[in-house]
């Protein structure tokens, strides 16, 4: 441990703590994320006019593609943390080759998924107790979008190191195109246009393949620029590094047991539950869940703009203005889900009728944007101090706090709800859920406030090897 202050002094109004820098930085991230989820949505409502079956099949079936897509992407993460924190010690050329080790990890991880997901998918989803219509659907559709990750992998740790570095610019670009790919495609696919075959929820998922393929190349092309290059020696950086591979891996399994179960076990369980009340419920809970993802996205991009200003700051040794980046971002994000929330619950008949025509749909779900309306502000909690600890490494805690919320009190209070109260239906769950993420949120801010993430060293005992100085990219 360094024997320089947590906190340093500062008498000056620094920019890099303000309102504006912390809106530029984050602004490409809400962008790329929001798109994403509207490209997700508009993928949603496509599949959604082939019919309550495939509607009810497309959302399950992506949660377990995203079992272990969203362990990946956590781990990914912590590569937002390295490069950030390098960045801030004046490490350039390391954040490319941290860049060039996660690659590596990920291409092997995905091999490996691909070979043993793809002959269990009908075993799994009949576990999961799916109606047997709904579970074909979901069988096709998860083993086309487990191929998909692995091309996803070069997009995850694009989005982390270009991030990392403050360039998210880049990224918001490479996204963009990705996401009109996608779109085109699945409308050529889904529904059989330009000269395609119809190819109904397969078209879907081919799709998002050659969408996320698209951006791959795109991202993969922006890294290895000359301008990428002279600044951070992208292309002389490829080389194996097992010490880099452990400090991602240090950091990144807890991140990316933390992800998986926040976002995929989560939503597996939560599926699992309603799917008890049929097929009706599950068209619903994938409409709702379409519904918080699109408006969770912009929190979500502030967090990972955050986990960035946070590493550059701990790199940088000004912890305390890492303080200050946090309490600004988590300002906006309450009054952005409060207003949402208040969309939610007014508009909430509205907003149903939009997806489906079902009267029995219609009326479960809006039901549950009731729930969703009441812990929207608590989930900004969570999602914007979750950020602000990926940032300092504290993704121990995230892990145990999430599987508390997804496996303790969804999971166990989730099952205890559907045998004690089955009078309440599908909204018992919904209404667990609500209590997950509520209890979640505050966990965190009292995590945050308790300062223990400023006593983590990622690099400690490490000299640092300063770079050259910056050219043309800026800074």
């Amino acid at each position: 441990m360094t024997s320089e202050p947590i906190f340093t002094p500062s008498d000056h109004r620094d920019y890099e703590t303000s309102l504006l820098y912390m809106l530029k930085l984050s602004g490409p991230m809400v962008v790329s994320t929001v798109s994403f989820t509207i490209m997700q949505f508009v993928d949603r409502f496509m599949v959604s006019r082939l019919g309550t079956d495939a509607l009810a099949a497309v959302l399950p079936a992506g949660f377990v593609s995203f079992l272990p897509g969203g362990f990946a992407l956590g781990a990914i993460t912590s590569l937002n943390t390295f490069v950030s924190q390098s960045l801030g010690r004046g490490e350039r050329a390391q954040c490319a080759n941290y860049f060039w080790q996660m690659l590596y990890m990920g291409f092997g991880y995905f091999l490996v998924v691909v070979a043993v997901m793809s002959p269990l998918a009908p075993l799994i989803f009949r576990l999961m107790g799916q109606p047997e219509s709904v579970a074909d659907l979901e069988v096709i559709y998860l083993r086309i979008t487990l191929y998909a990750h692995i091309a996803a992998v070069i997009n995850w740790s694009s989005n982390q190191f270009f991030m990392g570095i403050h360039k998210p610019f880049i990224t918001m670009c490479s996204s963009l195109c990705g996401q009109v790919v996608n779109i085109l495609a699945n409308y050529a696919l889904i529904f059989g246009k330009f000269g395609f075959p119809a190819l109904g929820i397969a078209g879907a998922a081919w799709g998002t393949f050659i969408g996320i393929a698209a951006a791959a190349l795109i991202n993969i092309g922006l890294f290895l620029s000359g301008p990428v290059n002279r600044q951070f020696q992208s292309r002389r950086t490829w080389f194996l590094d097992v010490e880099k591979m452990r400090d991602l891996l240090g950091v990144g399994l807890p991140a990316g047991v933390g992800l998986m179960v926040n976002l995929a076990v989560w939503g597996v369980i939560l599926f699992a539950l309603v799917g008890r009340f049929g097929k009706e419920a599950l068209a619903a809970t994938s409409a709702v869940l379409s519904y918080t993802n699109v408006s969770a996205m912009p929190i979500v991009g502030i967090s990972t703009a955050l986990t960035a200003a946070v590493g550059k700051q701990i790199g940088a040794g000004r912890k305390n203005f890492a303080l200050k980046q946090t309490h600004i971002s988590l300002k906006v994000a309450l009054v952005y889900m409060g207003f949402v929330g208040a969309c939610f619950w007014f508009l909430r008949d509205a907003l149903m009728v939009f997806w489906s025509e079902d009267p029995q749909v219609i009326e479960i779900g809006t039901r549950m944007l009731i729930c969703a309306a009441i812990y929207q502000m608590f989930y900004a909690a969570r999602i914007i101090y979750g950020g602000a600890l990926r940032g300092a490494g504290d993704t121990r805690w995230l892990a145990f706090i999430s599987g508390v919320g997804a496996l303790g009190i969804l999971g166990a209070g989730g099952f205890l709800v559907a045998w004690l109260l089955p009078s309440l239906g599908a909204l018992g769950p919904w209404i667990v859920a609500a209590v997950s993420i509520v209890t979640v949120g505050l966990a965190n801010r009292r995590r945050f406030l308790s300062k223990r993430w400023t006593r983590i060293d990622l690099f400690r005992d490490r000299a640092v090897t300063p770079s050259a100085p910056m050219d043309s990219m800026g800074q």
